[in-house]
């Protein structure tokens, strides 16, 4: 019998329905003989709700105050749930993070976990009760509640299942696992196995939502194994997320493709081509807390060079206007951009035994007369720019020329 965290995501326990559901489902686990950790995060819709409640009275809420209004979603689902289950005949008693407790630093609203005491849970699991636990939340040592940033009850179900040693952690979501590509764009993309923490990271990073990218890196420092299913179908084994590589003579390549819309390019032409440029430039968009993605600087010629990155889409306007100082201050010859272009990303382990990979991927976008715009690099990815009209098709394309459809 194994000691199983499990995580339930918003639109899983989004209605009394669905609680229910989830309550039977958990059921039928403990019959089973497991011992259950049960982390949920709030109703679907919920903690939007009570943000936009809190901007009425504060354009600009406070975060300690805004970190007490949010928790209260999760605080409700963890008690329905442990109501459910009492329905079902199982014994269950809910925890908020306070509760349990899950200390975090004092960053309200993007709080780190530091340490989580487990003797509560330890003793009620001793005692035959399911353990439900509230995600996304903790609390500071002064005792302030704080919250963990968008998609943290991932992060709190990895980090209870590190704590508790558990056996696995069962990641539930409204996929029933991670797919070759987002199956809405290519109808044929294959649910894996199995990938590896290293893959889903970059995936994470790249754009697919199905794990949050700090959980999945909570997993991989403390070796917790993680397995997505969905919450909506009674059977199947979802996709476990491994650190061993498989072993398959036949292991593919390439795991998947990852594609991301929010991605805007920015170009600073003509800047002098002398030590320091890079920072000069990078250093004001960073002061203004702007993330920057791809970097490329071309060779210098005639003692200028020039310089293209990319940045999220809705910071664009204000990267333009941090350049337009940068412009005077450097003596750039014009600052440009492009918000209608995507990133699409090609991944997997398989590419450091494999070579032909990248001619793979450009000799297939050229034959469909897509242009590469900027292109990166990692020993396990290769990322390239395009323009935005071209993402379903570069997509498609790379997908069936990697056969990511075929089964292993």
């Amino acid at each position: 019998m194994a000691l199983i965290v499990q995580k339930y995501g918003g639109t899983s326990v989004g209605s009394p329905d669905r609680i229910k559901n989830v309550a039977r489902r958990v059921a039928k686990f403990k019959a089973q003989g497991h011992d259950l950790v049960i982390v949920v995060s709030a109703m679907s819709g919920e903690t939007n709700r009570l943000i936009a409640l809190a901007k009425e009275i504060q354009a600009q809420p406070d975060p300690r105050e805004l970190d007490v209004i949010v928790s209260t979603g999760e605080q409700v689902t963890i008690g329905l749930l442990a109501m459910a289950l009492k329905e079902q005949g199982v014994d269950a008693v809910s925890y908020t993070g306070a509760q349990v407790k899950i200390l975090t630093d004092s960053a309200h609203t993007k709080a780190r976990i530091q340490h989580i005491d487990d003797a509560n849970m330890r003793a009620d699991l001793t005692a035959g009760k399911v353990v439900i636990v509230a995600g996304f939340q903790g609390v500071d040592a002064q005792g302030n509640i704080t919250t963990l940033g968008r998609g943290g009850s991932d992060t709190s179900g990895v980090a209870l299942a590190a704590a508790l040693k558990a056996d696995e952690c069962q990641i539930y979501t409204d996929v029933d696992g991670v797919y070759t590509t987002d199956p809405r764009v290519v109808p044929e993309a294959r649910k894996l196995k199995t990938i590896t923490f290293e893959e889903m990271l970059e995936l994470a990073s790249l754009g697919s939502k199905i794990l949050q990218i700090r959980s999945v890196e909570f997993a991989g420092k403390y070796n917790v194994k993680l397995r997505v299913l969905s919450s909506f179908q009674e059977e199947g084994e979802g996709t476990l997320i491994t650190f061993e590589e498989d072993s398959t003579v036949e292991k593919p390549v390439i795991s998947g493709i990852a594609f991301n819309r929010d991605e805007a390019r920015i170009n600073v032409i003509g800047v002098p081509d002398k030590p320091g440029i890079a920072y000069q430039i990078l250093g004001p968009v960073a002061d203004a807390n702007i993330d920057v993605d791809m970097i490329i600087q071309n060779v210098g010629q005639d003692g200028t060079t020039d310089f293209s990155f990319t940045v999220p889409k809705g910071e664009y306007p204000r990267a333009l206007k941090v350049l337009e100082e940068v412009k005077k201050h450097v003596g750039a010859r014009e600052v440009s951009g492009d918000d209608k272009i995507c990133k699409v990303s090609i991944v997997g382990v398989g590419m450091r035994s494999h070579v032909g990979v990248a001619s793979t991927m450009f000799r297939t976008l050229a034959e469909e007369g897509i242009n590469i715009q900027m292109i990166s690099t990692s020993e396990i990815k290769i990322s390239v720019v395009v323009d935005e009209k071209y993402l379903e098709l570069a997509v498609r394309v790379l997908h069936k020329a990697f056969g990511l459809e075929q089964a292993v």
